[in-house]
């Protein structure tokens, strides 16, 4: 599968989660299954917990989010050593 047809899983309306990127068709953010994934739940766990969602969106979220990473200009995190 092409990398453009598993962004078009991904999806922007701002009447639908106060327009947060979304998985089509659903009101879970891609926010809400990068925190899934980041907290330790599989892939399989997510599909089972959230029947309508497919492994291809999995992949289409993280794929969502290392292109707005690309995207991104970054500075510095405060850490306690440099406070």
């Amino acid at each position: 599968m092409t990398e453009n047809i598993l962004l078009e899983r991904i999806t922007v309306d701002q009447g639908v989660m106060a327009g947060k990127p979304i998985l089509r068709g659903t009101r879970l953010t891609v926010e809400f299954i990068l925190n899934l994934l980041a907290h330790g739940s599989s892939w399989e766990d997510i599909i089972e917990e959230y029947p309508d969602v497919r492994r291809e969106d999995i992949q289409a979220v993280l794929l969502f989010a290392c292109r707005l990473l690309e995207q991104t200009e970054y500075l510095p995190l405060m850490t306690e050593e440099s406070e």
